[in-house]
Order: C-alpha cells, then structure tokens, then sequence
C-alpha cells in the first residue's frame, strides 16, 4: 500500500471515528445512563499531530508521534458547545491537556488545532495531568491541575520518587493562559485540589487533598477544604477534612474531589472518587455526596457505596480496573452530563439530571459500615415493599 493509500485509508477511519453516533444504553439502576461508545480515545488524536503528511520526509506515511491513552477530562460548556480539556498522554509518557469540543455532549468530539500550552514557572513542570475547570465568579475560567516534578530529596539512583503539587492557570478563551504560581499549603503534597466556583468571606475557596507522599496519603488522607486570601499567591493555612478516608469502605485508601460542584436549590452536588485496595490492586471508583448551600465544607447527604464504578470493557486498559471524573456539565435543561475515564485509557460519558441526583442522594441509604447494619438497612427496604407490593417472597 502506497503513501496516497494509506493516507486516503486512515483519512476514511479517522473520519468514521470522531463522526460516529453515540446511542444511549438502558439504564437499570435508572440514576444514570451509559453510552455505547467512549468519547475519547487515542484515535480521536488528530492526524496531523502524528502523521508527516509530506511523501518526501515520509514515503511510508508512518505515525511519527504515538499517543497511548486520552482520559481524566475537565469539562465545560462554553458558546454553546461541550468542551472537554482532556489528559492526553504520549508514548513517551508525558502528559498534556488538548481542548475537544462536541455539538451535543455525547458524541462528534473533535480535538481543536493545537494542544494547549501551558506557560512555566521558575520550577518547570516534569509533568501535569488532571485538570479541573471552574467558571469563576471574578470572570476567569480557572485550570487546577497536578503539576508532577522529580522529589529533589530522593537518593541517588531513585529515578521514580516525585513531588505532586498543585498548578493553576486562568484563561477566557481555553487559548491563550496565564500561570499563577502553585498552591501553598502545610501538607507535604496535593493531588485532586479543585476551584470553587465562589469567594467566601471575600477569600477563594479550594477542595484540597493532602498527603504525606506522591502516592501514599499517610495519615494526611481525605478531601480536604482551605481558603486563600488572593489567587494571584494561593496560599492555604489551615484546611479542614471534608470526607475523611474510612475503614472498609470504597475510600478507605484514598480519595478526591473530582470537578468543580453543581449547586442546587438543596445544596451542592459532589462528585468524588474513592480508592480501596484489593488482591488485584488498587480500584477506583466514582461516589456522590451532597454539602451545605451555605457551608460547602459540611456535608448533609451521602449516598453509600459507589456511584460509577467500571464495568466490562472499562475494567481493562492501561491501569486496570479505574473509573476517575474530574469534569462534568450541568445544563440549561437540568441534564447532567458526567465524563469519567475508565482505566487509565479513555473518556465516557453518563448522563443523569439534576432532579435525579437530588433524588439519589437525598434518598439513598447511607453507609453503616458494619456488614449486620447493612443487612437491617436491606431488611427495611423489604418491609417497606410488602406494604405497597404483592410480590411473593422466595424465601421466608
């Protein structure tokens, strides 16, 4: 197959890809629902960031730059389209961010012309991943991402201990950025730290989640909350422990915020995800909570267990058996779109609406966290539908 050939073959795959329509898959649980298709993969990757498309430098028409995965995308809908900020990470490991917009949300997503470029600091960044997007009140959309750089502590031949903190850049157009230096805390690390949308008492707001090394939270785990004077020099003080990681529980790892919350008239809407250990390694799954209107540091409901969590085909990839979400979109209408990756790999997207997650949240039982609690929780749900059913019990 000749230069022409093969350009006019991957040309005619590419485009029925990205142009493929997304169907909705029924939905048993009826909280969400899934779609047939991810909305981001590596083969979303524009052509022409890995193609030379000249014959003379490239008689094969060879992929002169590989990519490996796209996944953990902020979102946000801006001038009436559905924009992701996607992860998208090379063969040679690196991480960068690379706007995709869709008409309707589910499908059509097309990457824009160029990845993002992100300015430096004095301290470059080796690294960044997970960007969590937040339409402020001050006028500026705000990125806050992991910025990853070599632990300058570590011995001589350590080539794999480093230190996460957290960066932040301000746009108006997702073109054109402007880097604030990294957040300040007394923790020795942060990871998952997301924007709130709001100043309080004058300050900028921030879910945070300390921890004592670049995987291990230690005794610093759990989704934590601070406030910061300026934003120009983010600086946090004291930060207060949300959602505290817990013994057998889907968190009792870790945990972290994942976007920015949705407020309703019942307060805000928190999307989460928690991490537990298992003889297969670490999983990951999404969960749900809802916090005060006016004190989004406390929560008042908390449904148990987890909200998303990968099934099938999304259990395996290139870390095995992950769901994360750091972006999704509330709409006009009240539908809610959630984007979450599944392992390490590519980019989903469920969709539910805002009355239904009040619903779920609201009404769902609680965890217990003892097996005997869980039971008595079941029982009452039985009880309670041989009152209102004629269903006939299997067993008695």
């Amino acid at each position: 197959m000749n230069f022409s050939e093969r350009l006019q073959r991957i040309t005619n795959q590419y485009e029925a890809l990205v142009a493929a329509p997304n169907n909705k898959k029924f939905s048993v649980n009826g909280i969400y629902s899934r779609y047939q298709n991810p909305v981001l993969t590596r083969d979303h990757i524009p052509l022409h960031w890995r193609f030379d498309f000249n014959e003379e430098t490239n008689p094969y028409f060879m992929e002169r730059i590989g990519f490996n995965a796209v996944l953990n995308a902020g979102a946000i809908k801006l001038n009436g389209k559905y924009i992701l900020i996607a992860r998208v990470e090379g063969n040679d490991r690196k991480s960068i961010f690379a706007v995709a917009e869709s008409p309707n949300g589910i499908d059509n997503f097309r990457f824009w012309d160029r990845p993002v470029t992100i300015p430096q600091t004095d301290n470059p960044d080796t690294n960044v991943y997970d960007m969590r997007l937040t339409q402020h009140d001050d006028g500026w959309i705000y990125g806050v991402f992991c910025t990853e750089r070599k632990d300058p502590n570590a011995p001589d031949g350590d080539t794999s201990s480093a230190v996460a903190s957290a960066g932040i850049a301000r746009t108006k157009d997702l073109i054109n950025w402007e880097r604030l230096p990294d957040l300040v805390t007394n923790s020795g690390q942060q990871r998952n730290v997301v924007l709130f949308p709001h100043l309080i008492d004058g300050k900028y707001a921030f879910y945070t989640r300390p921890q004592d090394g670049f995987i291990d939270t230690g005794k610093g785990g759990g989704i934590g909350f601070g406030l910061s004077d300026t934003i120009e020099s983010p600086k946090i003080d004291k930060e207060t422990i949300v959602d505290p990681k817990t013994y057998h529980t889907i968190y009792e790892v870790k945990n972290g915020q994942g976007p920015a919350p949705i407020k309703t008239e019942k307060g805000w809407l928190n999307l989460a995800h928690g991490v537990r250990n298992t003889a297969a390694g670490l999983r990951y799954t999404l969960y749900m909570f809802m916090t005060h209107i006016d004190r989004p540091w406390e929560i008042i409901h908390k449904p148990h267990g987890h909200f998303i969590a990968p099934l099938k085909e999304e259990r395996v990839g290139d870390v095995s058996n992950v769901t994360f979400s750091n972006g999704w979109i509330k709409d006009e209408d009240g539908t809610v779109y959630i984007y979450y990756a599944s392992s390490d790999t590519r980019v989903h997207v469920a969709t539910s609406t805002i009355d239904k997650l009040l619903d779920y949240c609201i009404n769902s039982p609680e965890d217990k966290l003892h097996s005997h609690l869980s039971v008595e929780t079941i029982n009452k749900l039985i009880d309670a539908n041989k009152k209102v059913s004629n269903l006939t019990p299997i067993q008695k």
